[in-house]
């Protein structure tokens, strides 16, 4: 007998996308979408729980209003307009980038002075191959795309959903300083524009975040420890006092936003979990002590895999310093993320990327290399989905987080299909090729 969707009028074959959905040749014109229409998949990745076979998704305009099998379709649907695609998950999430208009993955900070203008215009070729790799939502933790989202957002330029942190936060001479700089210099290129964040002092901290709140921000980005690419610090250093970070962490509670903290050193990691951060990056040093807390206090972990992996092959395209670092820290990070995995911590995939020209390991697009990682380091490839989709959306926090991240009735209509399974080989998930449909609020932005 013939499901519903199977017998559905012959003027939309199956496999064929209609007319009214095909997309634009200018990447700025907005697709014309039916207000109901349906997408049928052989096989659905919801995000959280079992895939499921021979699969219908319904959208009303932004919204996913219904999900199941085929055969289960309510009869008001039977008559919509329906596209068939082999594989459908849910739109991936990048919960740690960057968009600096930077064109080289090795430059040290002070290559970010150049005009916000120029750094913006690279990041608009960033966003959309950031939103064709699959990724429909990304948390920036700090550069320019916080404030260039209204135009993604009113439809001038193409983009994922962007969360930003707007800057970093860091005491000076730490991780978010420009060591080689003089520090008015960098001062007062953070009051002028520049996605960093230079504070101390706990009056002065809380000042910090109201003004990252004041320019737009969804979370807020401190550093907690120092880091591999800055030059005078460890990362194995603690930075900012316990009572900096307590105050950083409640000043962004009274607007409702939550804390994610860079960490390395075990140290760091431990104050940033005790001020009451909802998520740290890197972890680099994490140990048994550190997921002891992490589980009590129901922390997520962003391991940045890409960044490490990358980092360390190319190491020898660092300066002295960089170098040193980033290979030493790799070996403990691999370590930590296995850990982590073992004991069951709650993980959120972010890459680290920042690099605006093309083809490096730190490039926009190459988003979905993150994935792989995860699967290397011990998860499942339906952990390591769940892990780049229905985790994500709790790395802002409950006030924050949109209905984002499952195919699931209630939720946001942002989307991918691909050609081949990725639970049979999750590194397809690495090359955008291999995304052959993006929706995203339920409008299709890339198809063949």
């Amino acid at each position: 007998m013939d499901s519903p969707v199977q017998a559905l009028p012959q003027r939309l074959a199956i496999g064929m996308v209609p007319p009214t959905l095909q997309l634009q040749p200018e990447p700025h014109q907005q697709t014309t979408t039916p207000k109901v229409h349906g997408i049928q998949a052989s096989l659905l990745i919801p995000g959280r729980g079992s895939p499921i076979k021979n699969a219908i998704l319904i959208i009303h305009e932004k919204t996913i209003t219904w999900v199941g099998p085929t055969a289960s379709l309510p009869p008001k649907y039977v008559s919509i307009p329906t596209i068939h695609v082999p594989i459908l998950l849910p739109g991936l999430w990048d919960v740690h980038t960057h968009y600096f208009g930077v064109v080289s993955s090795t430059a040290g900070y002070d290559s970010l002075l150049g005009p916000a203008a120029l750094a913006g215009a690279r990041t608009v070729r960033d966003l959309k191959n950031t939103l064709f790799a699959g990724f429909t939502s990304v948390r920036e933790l700090g550069g320019y795309a916080g404030e260039i989202s209204p135009a993604v957002e009113d439809g001038s330029i193409v983009g994922p959903h962007i969360y930003s942190a707007i800057a970093p936060i860091s005491m000076t001479a730490g991780h978010g300083d420009i060591h080689n700089l003089p520090i008015g210099t960098v001062l007062d290129a953070c009051a002028h524009g520049l996605p960093f964040a230079v504070c101390d002092g706990v009056p002065d901290c809380i000042r910090t975040v109201r003004l990252m709140i004041r320019r737009g921000a969804k979370c807020i980005k401190v550093c907690a420890t120092g880091g591999v690419f800055s030059l005078l610090d460890s990362p194995q250093d603690t930075q900012f006092s316990p009572e900096e970070l307590k105050a950083m962490v409640d000043e962004a509670a009274r607007a409702k936003r939550v804390v994610a903290a860079h960490c390395h050193g075990k140290e760091g990691i431990l104050a940033a979990i005790n001020a009451g951060v909802k998520t740290f990056e890197h972890g680099s040093y994490m140990d048994e002590e550190c997921i002891k807390l992490m589980l009590e206090k129901d922390i997520i972990y962003c391991p940045t895999a890409s960044v490490v992996e990358g980092g360390a092959r190319n190491a020898d395209d660092m300066p002295p310093i960089n170098r040193k670092k980033i290979l030493e820290t790799a070996v403990h990070a691999r370590h930590a993320y296995r850990l982590a995995i073992k004991n069951g911590v709650k993980i959120a995939l972010g890459t680290d990327q920042a690099s605006s020209t093309p083809g490096n390991y730190n490039s926009h697009g190459a988003n979905g290399k993150e994935i792989f990682y995860a699967v290397k380091a011990g998860m499942t490839p339906l952990q390591a989905i769940e892990a780049c989709t229905a985790i994500s959306p709790e790395t802002l926090g409950p006030h924050m987080a949109p209905k984002s991240g499952q195919l699931k009735e209630g939720y946001d209509a942002d989307m991918i299909a691909l050609s081949e399974n990725p639970l049979e080989n999750i590194d397809l998930l690495s090359e955008p090729d291999n995304i052959t449909h993006v929706w995203k609020d339920g409008m299709l932005s890339k198809s063949p």
